[in-house]
């Protein structure tokens, strides 16, 4: 699989903003919040949806001083990538899966009034054969216009979404966002007192696709885990490459910012939570050394163990392997003392542009 990338032309230096922001993260499910009795009216709300290829997400949030505040947010694992790197399509049970959820969506949109939205769709949706016809079926179904983004907007969007964790003292920082069919990969630096985003790069591996290539993600073997980082090693060597050409040196960045389920559920993990908390883990410093020896731990458990961790659970069980592959090999190429860990990401992304576009972000209702 080859590497999508954009770097070293205009666009690929544009800044991108500082922007505060509350969610969850790429592919963590959030709990389905309960629907007030009466939706607010005098609040302006605006919606941001992501369909990637394990999550389907929904945020419904209204401007606020600090940026924005969430008002309902939705969450479910739908695996709709699933089987698509065997099989080139969509099929039809991950499709049904999905059109449910997407009605629950569909129905908070409408019950809040939602005055703006964007609704996306991510690797799934691009590779697939029949993924333009899911998308009119969606529209048919549901009432809903997805768009289909390219790599580059999902790259810019998770960095808007992720970019108040960069630390304001960093002169440069890795951003990466581990998805469920493709992982972004962000080198950022000061410049004049401003973070410019100066590289990127889009991974055709994710969780899922790279958990159904090297047998399942039930029993990962320490064979087959080297297996997978010697897979994705090359993937990313050309950004490594790119990175240094900018840099004039080596790619140390000041700390990685992370901003996925397979690292907020590391996090879980490391810091010992007995069910996962948001608010013990967005924003959370982690060593990097910390992340090794998590890592170690959830390879030498059994698929049951991982399963009864809370911090992991049945849905993620099969896949939190793959997602540290992805991430050793990250931390390989990017060495770094220190992980910052954000619980937040595209969906955050796309509501902080949209306020902006209406000049509403950061001010209260």
């Amino acid at each position: 699989m080859d590497a999508t990338s954009g770097a070293g032309n205009a666009r690929g230096r544009r800044r991108f903003g500082l922007h505060g922001s509350r969610g969850r993260s790429k592919d963590r499910p959030d709990p389905e919040v309960a629907t007030p009795e009466k939706a607010p009216e005098r609040e302006a709300y605006y919606g941001a949806l992501d369909l990637g290829t394990n999550n389907c997400r929904l945020l419904i949030a209204a401007p606020a001083q600090q940026g924005f505040h969430v008002k309902d947010a939705f969450s479910r694992i739908v695996r709709l990538g699933e089987g698509l790197g065997k099989t080139g399509a969509l099929n039809a049970l991950a499709m049904d899966r999905t059109i449910e959820a997407l009605r629950v969506c569909s129905n908070k949109l409408v019950w809040h009034k939602v005055k703006k939205h964007r609704l996306i769709a991510t690797e799934a949706c691009r590779m697939a054969s029949n993924g333009a016809e899911f998308i009119a079926r969606v529209t048919s179904e549901t009432g809903l216009e997805l768009e289909i983004i390219d790599r580059e907007t999902e790259a810019r969007l998770a960095a808007t979404g992720a970019e108040p964790l960069i630390d304001a003292d960093a002169q440069s920082a890795l951003v990466f966002d581990i998805g469920g069919g493709s992982t972004e990969v962000m080198w950022v630096e000061q410049r004049g007192g401003k973070k410019e985003l100066l590289a990127w790069t889009s991974l055709a591996a994710g969780v899922v696709t790279i958990s159904e290539q090297f047998g399942g993600g039930i029993e990962v073997t320490t064979q087959s885990f080297a297996a997978m980082r010697d897979y994705l090693r090359p993937l990313l060597a050309e950004f490594v490459a790119r990175v240094h050409n900018i840099k004039g040196s080596a790619p140390l960045p000041s700390h990685l910012l992370g901003t996925s389920g397979t690292v907020t559920t590391i996090a879980g993990v490391q810091l010992g939570l007995r069910r996962y908390d948001r608010s013990k883990v967005d924003g959370c410093w982690l060593l990097s050394d910390d992340v090794g020896k998590v890592t170690a731990e959830l390879l030498a458990m059994t698929y049951e163990e991982r399963m009864m961790n809370a911090c992991i659970g049945r849905e993620r069980a099969d896949l939190v392997m793959a997602g540290c592959a992805i991430l050793e090999e990250i931390r390989l190429a990017f060495p770094a003392s220190r992980i910052r860990v954000a619980d937040r990401g595209l969906r955050e992304g796309i509501l902080t542009q949209l306020m902006m576009e209406d000049g509403t972000y950061g001010r209260a209702s």
